[in-house]
């Protein structure tokens, strides 16, 4: 049993789950074990209780327009207090895209209609005509770690930052929170919001383990994470750094536009044999082996494959990984 242990709470994992979103959470876990860290994850959704006191940190995932007008009834029932009081007592929160969007004041879509949301936060997003998607690059503020992050971006929504409310970081290419300002995210005492599906945190590790870290010292204090060995998660990130620069500057030939089109889905990029280059590794399958020499054999790739995953669907992982898997 391990000596120190982090407490996540999975907010509506059932309902907001957009591109593999809970990937996330896969990557956390297994981040804080080859450490030595233990992990406990408890997941509430919809007309579930949980004293959120006990919490280390919060993930929240993106869902469509539907899914968050099915959740209002559940925050304004009791839930939307207990994270406000979540986030005045400095627990971590990560939230993506629509979860993002639900700490804010309100959702206004482009026909007039708006959806009252918990204003833990001052901001607020308004819908557009016009979309937002893409893989995006933006680099976080030095109070969020500095470091780079690839993403994929996918919203209609615009999300104006309040007065006093920091970004997470400024975008370098793509559209971030409104594709005006040139900013990404929030970054609200201890919370990480961003636009950012993928999953994010398997392809930016940097990022991930400041966001580990945050949570971590708030129960010790001391605490620092040993490095580990990247070399697959930065090999990765580099990729899709550099093709999202390219494709920016307009210099990708055909053939790589089509790959990066499905590169952010896994972070098996340029690793994957010629035979499956169809097959999207949901959840960055590469990052779940230290090894990438694995995916050499497809029965390898398959029996890392998240249940419930389809070639072109987001990942509904709902099971241990294979034992062999270190």
């Amino acid at each position: 049993m391990s000596e120190k242990t982090l407490r996540i709470c999975h907010l509506y994992p059932d309902l907001l789950n957009l591109y593999g979103d809970r990937g996330n959470i896969l990557c956390m876990r297994r981040r804080l074990e080859w450490r030595g860290i233990g992990a406990e994850v408890t997941e509430v959704t919809v007309g579930e209780q949980a004293d959120f006191t006990q919490f280390d940190l919060f993930f929240i995932g993106g869902g469509q327009d539907f899914e968050q007008e099915v959740l209002l009834s559940d925050l304004k029932a009791g839930k939307g207090r207990e994270i406000k009081a979540a986030i005045a007592d400095g627990k971590t929160f990560l939230t993506i895209c629509g979860g993002y969007q639900m700490l804010g004041s309100y959702y206004r879509t482009w026909d007039g209609k708006q959806c009252d949301f918990i204003g833990a936060i001052d901001y607020y997003t308004v819908g557009s005509k016009e979309r937002m998607i893409g893989n995006f690059l933006f680099e976080c503020l030095p109070e969020s770690g500095g470091s780079t992050v690839v993403g994929f971006e996918n919203h209609s929504g615009k999300t104006y930052l309040g007065s006093g409310v920091s970004p997470l970081g400024k975008v370098l290419v793509g559209g971030g929170n409104n594709g005006e300002d040139g900013y990404e995210g929030v970054r609200y005492q201890n919370v990480f919001g961003t636009y950012s599906h993928g999953p994010v945190l398997p392809k930016n590790p940097a990022f991930c383990d400041h966001l580990l870290t945050t949570a971590l010292q708030q129960r010790y204090p001391n605490l620092e994470l040993q490095p580990l060995d990247d070399a697959a998660e930065l090999a990765a990130h580099n990729t899709m750094r550099d093709r999202i620069g390219m494709s920016a500057r307009g210099t990708l030939s055909q053939e790589k536009s089509a790959a990066s089109s499905i590169a952010v889905t896994g972070a098996s990029v340029g690793r994957r044999p010629a035979s499956l280059a169809s097959f999207p590794v949901n959840c960055s399958g590469v990052y779940f082996c230290r090894r990438a020499s694995m995916f050499r054999s497809p029965s390898r790739l398959e029996s890392l494959r998240p249940s419930g995953a389809t070639s072109s669907g987001a990942c509904a992982y709902s099971g241990a990984l294979p034992p062999s898997v270190p």
